[in-house]
């Protein structure tokens, strides 16, 4: 079920950023480009989310090349990240989250902004730059600018901030409460449709910290399993 669910997030973000490339209207008073917009954001997140369950092994348990042939493939078409890069940094937040020696934890700045462009200055490379710029020279082939600006590129910048607010800044920001130990790491209250269309269930992040060998798709059932 691991399997065939990430490879049904790849393949409806690749079968949507196609139909939005080719069959969109690019103009900014036809309302249908921001349903696009933000259904292609919501899928690069889910896209992020499938290489995240990856790097946990979470997508076919105990088959390391799966998770890692299907991580790499969805942290690549991401924005060309390194796989095996995520996979370092990842365990060592699940290692010491909200620390100092977490990653993805800013120390010096509870600032929303701050602490998001400290979280980014980590993670992009220039090979990440390079190879998304040599990516977008090719498909300015068949696609004009302002086409893949509005369609892929902003899609894919606004769920870096769907992502970091919903996975990060929102579970792991100060005040580090008792109910919030040994993780520092709050979560959402139960709803299960917000949860989904927020971060793909990842607001559940206390039940993520405590279970990382949970795959996405099944983390609504420890929020529901905690709370009775």
């Amino acid at each position: 079920m691991g399997v065939f669910i990430a490879i049904s997030v790849i393949l409806a973000w690749l079968g949507h950023l196609y139909y939005s490339l080719v069959f969109v209207e690019v103009s900014l008073f036809n309302p249908w480009i921001y349903f696009h917009i933000l259904l292609q954001t919501h899928l690069f997140t889910g896209l992020f989310i499938t290489g995240h369950d990856g790097m946990h092994g979470t997508i076919k348990p105990h088959d390391y090349n799966t998770n890692n042939i299907l991580g790499t493939i969805a942290s690549f078409l991401y924005a060309g990240l390194s796989f095996g890069r995520l996979k370092e940094n990842h365990q060592k937040h699940h290692t010491h989250p909200g620390t100092e020696s977490d990653p993805d934890y800013c120390v010096k700045s509870q600032n929303f902004f701050v602490w998001y462009f400290t979280f980014m200055w980590r993670y992009v490379t220039v090979w990440q730059i390079l190879i998304m710029a040599v990516l977008f020279n090719v498909l300015l082939i068949w696609f004009s600018e302002a086409r893949l600006i509005l369609l892929w590129i902003v899609p894919a910048f606004l769920s870096t901030f769907q992502m970091f607010y919903f996975g990060v800044y929102a579970p792991h920001r100060q005040p580090h409460v008792t109910d919030m130990m040994p993780y520092r790491s709050r979560t959402l209250t139960r709803n299960h449709v917000l949860a989904f269309l927020t971060c793909w269930f990842f607001g559940y992040h206390f039940e993520h910290h405590e279970s990382p060998e949970t795959p996405w798709w099944k983390l609504y059932q420890k929020k529901t399993a905690a709370e009775y």
